[in-house]
């Protein structure tokens, strides 16, 4: 009886959450992949690192999901003279009562979007993860929870470096997934056009989902069922980029400094629940795993410069473990 109940509970949540792309693409041309990742974020809880040159529609993106969800949406720009209190809020002192009040800041929002968090300094970027991870801001002698759904999709620009302040790999490691994101086709670059700079107004998504859904559906991925096998496959690929040699991929020694930690094998099996439901599923497949292994992974394995100097980033890296592990 339960599995015939969760059945119900996954397919139903399929076509609620095929109805929310479906509406956000009236809006977005292209971006279905990012669209179906902020999901599968929403869906494990997890956070987002996003990585592309600006001008292809992150901001448009990221605000038409929060709509079409009937979620808060805010967004942060960084910059270099930003204080922490600009991203939690501060509290402000009343000369007359003698009293101070709470001023929230923009991260009290159901989505939040950081955009080129590496233009701001440690102490900024520090008061922004200790929120993602800790889901609470604390203000003088107040602590406040963050209402959930809580998503941050902070976003960088891969072909700056000057004045930017790059993440460490510890804080790195706080991220779900970390994607990429490229220039559009040259078709849909015209659709881009035709919809945005036509005559008529531009189109806005409508809310179909309520935010409280995201929650109900976070508890049917829970249930999502994942044979030891599977996991022991997830372990064995985040093991790989430790120990390359002992996964007979003694090639990778030298390619690899550091490998993924804890965090990744539990994000690579959390991630792929929710895939499974996406997918209509309730049960993970190693498909799952793999469809989702680059995205979790790739900003989890630092590569040496021996790497760097044969043009190896970590997605080739990943291509090679998920060739020569044994699929279960």
């Amino acid at each position: 009886m339960a599995t015939v109940q969760i059945s119900d509970d996954v397919e139903r949540i399929q076509e609620r959450f095929d109805a929310v792309r479906a509406e956000v693409g009236k809006v977005l041309v292209g971006q279905e992949a990012l669209v179906q990742r902020l999901q599968l974020a929403l869906l494990a809880d997890g956070h987002i690192l996003l990585e592309g040159v600006p001008g292809l529609a992150k901001t448009l993106t990221v605000s038409t999901l929060a709509d079409a969800i009937e979620a808060s949406f805010s967004r942060i720009q960084f910059t270099p003279d930003m204080l922490p209190g600009d991203v939690t809020g501060t509290q402000i002192f009343n000369p007359r009562e003698g009293t101070y009040s709470v001023r929230k800041g923009p991260v009290f929002g159901n989505i939040v979007l950081a955009d080129e968090i590496n233009r701001a300094p440690a102490k900024v970027q520090a008061a922004l993860l200790e929120a993602m991870q800790e889901r609470q801001v604390t203000l003088g002698e107040h602590t406040f929870e963050l209402e959930a759904p809580f998503l941050v999709m902070a976003t960088q620009n891969p072909i700056e470096q000057e004045g930017t302040y790059p993440l460490p790999e510890a804080q790195l490691d706080r991220f779900m997934m970390k994607l990429k994101v490229g220039y559009p086709s040259k078709d849909e670059e015209v659709r881009v056009i035709d919809r945005m700079a036509g005559a008529g107004r531009e189109p806005k998504a409508a809310r179909i989902m309520a935010a409280s859904e995201i929650l109900g559906a976070r508890s049917v991925v829970r249930q999502v069922f994942v044979d030891d096998k599977v996991k022991r496959y997830a372990v064995e690929l985040v093991a790989a980029t430790r120990d390359p040699a002992e996964a007979g991929l003694a090639e990778l020694e030298n390619l690899i400094e550091v490998g993924a930690s804890v965090r990744g094998s539990l994000n690579l099996v959390k991630t792929a629940k929710a895939h499974a439901l996406m997918g209509g599923r309730s049960y993970v497949s190693p498909h799952d795993v793999k469809s989702v292994a680059h995205d979790v992974l790739r900003h989890r394995i630092i590569v040496t410069y021996e790497a760097e100097a044969e043009n190896r980033d970590a997605d080739d890296l990943i291509d090679t473990i998920l060739a020569n592990v044994e699929v279960p």
